[in-house]
């Protein structure tokens, strides 16, 4: 019959289907290790790259010249024309953005090694929520109230743009992590980490909807870090580490 197999010995058919299998093996084992790298927490990475996606998350700034934008300087306007000395001076000194700020909520949590995970864990964060801020930045390119005003200059400039606030989404980002950490603080902790933005606004750093904006990339970033796998270890081994201190202090 025409559509009759030829007939093929069982012994060299079984040769060479393990000779297949063994190089198809051997392929997916070389695709695995190039694939490696380019995994979405590549290197142990907290955050995915690219994510979050800052510029599909937030609404666009208030457009240049609309009574929108006017509001959000006046807004401006009032708080720096408002300021005490007490709040410039935190402003001035929280500029920084060192861990310290957090000292009066959780006390001298970064100094003399005492705590080297929950250090190493914060650095970490700091380094890697640089590209889900500037990304944004970049992309709208919004000037500074003191680059619109400049009655509200003083002697800080920023050669970075203006939304959203890289300060408030730090703040925020540590913030809800250190609350993590030290829960029985969390309300002091987040009450300095929306400081740490609005504190801007008092200095003609930023307008208000540059903070709001930074505050809800913030607490995404810490949602995208909340779901891997080596940040939840990171932060685990954190807590007992605050929880070990917290108990040999009580003994």
């Amino acid at each position: 019959m025409k559509d009759q197999l030829p007939a093929i010995s069982l012994n060299s058919n079984y040769k060479m289907s393990r000779r297949a299998f063994a190089g198809a093996l051997l392929g997916a084992l070389v695709l695995l290790q190039v694939a490696a790298p380019c995994s979405l927490f590549a290197e142990d990475r907290y955050l995915a790259v690219g994510k979050p996606d800052g510029i599909a998350l937030l609404a666009p700034p208030p457009v240049a010249g609309s009574e929108e934008a006017a509001a959000d300087l006046q807004e401006t306007r009032a708080v720096f024309r408002g300021r005490t000395p007490e709040e410039l001076a935190r402003a001035k000194k929280d500029a920084a953005l060192s861990f310290s700020i957090f000292e009066p909520a959780i006390g001298p949590v970064f100094e003399s090694g005492k705590y080297p995970k929950t250090e190493a864990l914060m650095k970490k964060v700091k380094a890697e929520i640089g590209d889900a801020i500037n990304i944004s930045k970049d992309h709208w390119k919004r000037l500074r109230p003191y680059q619109v005003d400049p009655e509200l200059a003083m002697d800080m400039k920023e050669k970075s743009s203006s939304y959203p606030s890289g300060h408030s989404t730090r703040g925020t980002v540590y913030a809800l992590v250190l609350a993590e950490i030290f829960p029985d603080k969390k309300e002091a902790i987040l009450e300095i980490g929306r400081n740490i933005g609005w504190d801007r606004v008092l200095i003609g750093m930023h307008f208000p909807t540059d903070v709001y904006a930074g505050r809800v990339l913030g607490k995404a970033i810490v949602r995208e870090m909340m779901s891997n796998p080596v940040f939840q270890h990171d932060l685990e081994a954190a807590k007992t580490e605050a929880q070990t201190v917290k108990l040999e202090a009580a003994k």
